[in-house]
């Protein structure tokens, strides 16, 4: 199991990366890997930090979360002779440090400044790879560090999304359990039991969860920290990633201009929770009070890609086998579980 040996969230928490680095006895340079945006939210800060704390530090400026800018990662901080990585930002800053720390057996620090998926401390990181995304094993981080006073000014939208992907570890692990009835597929008990708690949690306490509250980003930051450390302990995403996150990545694919992925996410649990036979309607209405997208209007997104994306969802990742099966949905089945679980009209 690979497991972040220190995880921070609070107030103000990012003006304690220097001083963490030190407590965990990390020397040398730094090479801080954040967005064009993300840099000035938080990466200079994160500098400065380091800075006070005797650390010499660069900076690599990125866009896509692709093979290419996870080279350039590498290529930065073999030039600078840097010690440790940290991804600042969002989800690409931080799968591109990760993934490039890994390659180059570096440690990496995820700082992350916004709560939207599970990958802020998770040992899976997302590339896009000859155009489709693709998950890959990666060193989990040592750290995290995540200011919660800046998450918080991130935009609402974001929280919410990470709640989709946390409540989409329901259907993942009744898709795990399946395919470990079906096709004799390894399950982690504990794992399960792990990843399924975490969704319950952000179900239960939906109407807790709204803008401008730091305590609501607190529970979401636990929760996607919880999930990352699921998968950790199944070596696997499985736990975090089932039926649902095919449909996501299935419209990643076709859609003209998807949605967020735990926006995504979130849609297609509402629909997966239906042919696994479960209570779909409490699926839809956390995420309702939540404040996440429940319908294909509400992601932007036409009906028709909606019923596409369902058809084909199974040939993403075919060797994981989930509710969907292995064949494609007939049309008329697609509209059916779109139309009722209200996801289209």
């Amino acid at each position: 199991m690979q497991l972040p040996r220190n995880v921070i969230a609070g107030p103000g928490a990012i003006e304690s990366v220097g001083p963490i680095c030190k407590t965990m006895r990390l020397k040398g340079r730094a090479l801080i890997v954040t967005g064009n945006t993300t840099k000035h939210i938080a990466g200079d800060a994160v500098a400065e930090s380091l800075k006070r704390s005797g650390y010499d530090v660069g900076f690599i400026v990125v866009e896509d979360a692709t093979v290419k800018s996870v080279q350039k990662a590498r290529k930065a901080a073999r030039e600078m002779k840097a010690d440790f990585l940290l991804g600042v930002g969002g989800g690409k800053s931080i799968d591109i440090a990760k993934l490039a720390s890994t390659q180059l057996d570096l440690n990496f620090i995820s700082v992350p400044t916004a709560a939207s998926h599970d990958g802020i401390a998770s040992s899976r990181a997302s590339i896009i790879q000859n155009g489709r995304s693709v998950s890959r094993q990666a060193e989990a981080p040592l750290c995290v560090i995540a200011d919660t006073d800046i998450i918080m000014k991130s935009p609402y939208r974001l929280l919410a999304a990470g709640c989709g992907d946390i409540i989409s570890n329901y259907t993942a692990v009744l898709d795990w359990r399946l395919a470990a009835r079906l096709r004799n597929v390894y399950i982690s008990e504990y794992s399960a039991a792990l990843s399924e708690m975490t969704a319950r949690m952000v179900i239960d306490y939906a109407h807790q969860i709204k803008p401008g509250l730091e305590e609501s980003v607190r529970l979401v930051v636990k929760a996607l920290v919880s999930s990352s450390v699921a998968m950790s302990i199944a070596g696997s995403s499985a736990p975090a990633s089932g039926s649902e996150h095919k449909f996501s990545h299935m419209l990643d694919q076709i859609a003209p201009k998807p949605a967020l992925h735990g926006e995504q996410c979130g849609v297609g649990t509402i629909m997966m929770t239906y042919l696994h036979g479960g209570d779909w309607q409490r699926i839809r209405d956390a995420l309702k009070t939540i404040g996440a997208p429940t319908t294909a209007k509400e992601l932007g997104i036409g009906e028709k890609y909606i019923i596409e994306a369902l058809m084909k969802a199974h040939k993403v990742r075919p060797e994981r086998y989930t509710i969907l099966g292995d064949k494609d949905l007939p049309y008329d089945a697609a509209v059916n579980i779109a139309r009722t679980t209200k996801v289209i009209e």
